[in-house]
């Protein structure tokens, strides 16, 4: 996948109070991230899908942050 950028999602870790992050582990928090994210991205197509449509709108998305 790779298509979330290193830096950002180091920052995400220190932000959530980590004082240094490795690219190793950088990187596969990444890949975790990007695999739920898919995931997520797949339900609202199918959402939007099974509505009739070929957009995903706001409310797929708050449709599928409740599952």
């Amino acid at each position: 996948m790779g298509n979330l950028p290193i830096a950002a999602i180091e920052r995400i870790i220190r932000d959530a109070g980590a004082e240094r992050v490795s690219k190793a582990g950088a990187e596969l928090f990444a890949e975790y991230i990007e695999n739920i994210a898919l995931t997520k991205a797949e339900e609202a197509v199918n959402i939007a899908k099974h509505a009739g449509r070929k957009t995903v709108k706001e409310t797929d998305i708050k449709f599928i942050k409740k599952s």
